[in-house]
């Protein structure tokens, strides 16, 4: 899965929208060269923007800017708002932009997204932003009477590659993105799909790749310093690399007994933090979900570390010692692994 932070355009300045009300645009960056070097060194390979006036005028007014970053980075961009037109969609794929988003015009105009895509295949995008299940268009200022799965399978059907989804309920709230409606939409057509709206934490991150999504977008996290990109670019490939539960042979790790102990440790620091228990099961619901479950020997029962008290291990690596009946699990803990509220669960010192 591919992550692209965001640059969201409005009077010059990079700003970000609470639920696409523009009454709510707020300045998060000076300058978009800046901002987007910045995401560059972090190594986003990708980069999203969107010309919110171009998006409300239904023309571009922020081209200028928008080719500056693309004249002043290596990434490669995808660009919305505004784009109405055969010679608009032109002019950003002759200047380098990688790919173009059309918007209301898939819902006003789709001979023009039909014949857009017929010339220039995979760099056209449709952006399907719903409020409440329906379709907005105009820069989010005007909801139709369209289904958004209904307006997805035209697309689909006119050979769109590409679905930018957003649920504008969700968008700049970073309580996390819809993904009873991702994954439905997903389920619905074989166009790839990029979510948008939503995205607080690394966990949504996780759970988007879990919908198993070509791509995510990620905008107020980054700012609000909820999220860093660096590290979540490189969550996003270690998940890209994990073998599936599927492919490891869980068996082999389990025939001298039922439980195995999994050393827990710091992936960051090394600091040991725990000790538990791992049967088949939370094994697999380990490796299929990117972060901690045991077996409890006390209550008979698998239990998901952190499920209560938000002290979440996400993993970064699993290994086994030389006779496959131990692992060493390296996470990013979040908060205290010990119940007691130390960091680890060995803290009384013997010798």
């Amino acid at each position: 899965m591919i992550l692209l932070p965001a640059i969201d355009l409005h009077e010059g300045s990079c700003v970000r929208l609470l639920r696409g009300d523009y009454a709510t645009a707020q300045k998060v960056a000076e300058d978009a060269v800046e901002t987007a070097l910045g995401f560059q060194q972090a190594g986003a390979r990708w980069l999203h923007m969107v010309d919110l006036d171009g998006a409300k005028a239904g023309h571009p007014l922020n081209r200028e800017t928008i080719l500056r970053v693309r004249q002043n980075t290596k990434m490669q961009i995808e660009v919305g708002g505004g784009i109405r037109s055969m010679q608009q969609v032109e002019d950003y794929l002759e200047n380098g932009i990688r790919r173009v988003i059309l918007g209301s015009a898939a819902l006003q105009n789709p001979g023009f997204v039909k014949e857009a895509v017929q010339k220039y295949g995979d760099s056209i995008a449709v952006g399907i932003d719903a409020r409440h299940g329906m379709v907005a268009a105009e820069g989010w200022t005007e909801t139709s009477s369209v289904d958004y799965l209904e307006l997805a399978r035209r697309m689909e059907q006119i050979g769109v590659r590409y679905l930018i989804v957003t649920d504008i309920s969700q968008d700049g709230t970073l309580n996390g993105p819809n993904l009873e409606m991702l994954d439905r939409i997903n389920n619905a057509v074989s166009c790839e799909i990029v979510a948008s709206g939503g995205v607080g934490n690394l966990k949504d991150i996780i759970d988007l790749y879990n919908l198993n999504l070509y791509g995510a977008i990620i905008g107020k996290a980054i700012y609000a310093g909820a999220i860093d990109l660096r590290m979540a670019l490189t969550e996003a490939r270690r998940m890209s690399e994990r073998k599936t539960a599927s492919e490891i042979d869980i068996n082999r790790y389990f025939a001298k007994s039922e439980l195995i102990p999994a050393v827990v440790q710091d992936a960051g620091t090394g600091e040991v933090l725990m000790l538990a228990y791992m049967n088949r099961e939370s094994l697999k619901k380990t490796l299929e979900t990117g972060f901690t479950w045991f077996w409890s020997r006390s209550r008979q029962e698998l239990w998901n570390k952190g499920a209560t008290s938000g002290h979440t291990q996400q993993v970064v690596n699993i290994y086994a010692d030389c006779d496959d009946d131990t692992l060493l699990v390296q996470v990013n803990q979040k908060g205290a692994a010990c119940h007691t509220g130390n960091h680890s669960c060995f803290f009384k010192k013997l010798l």
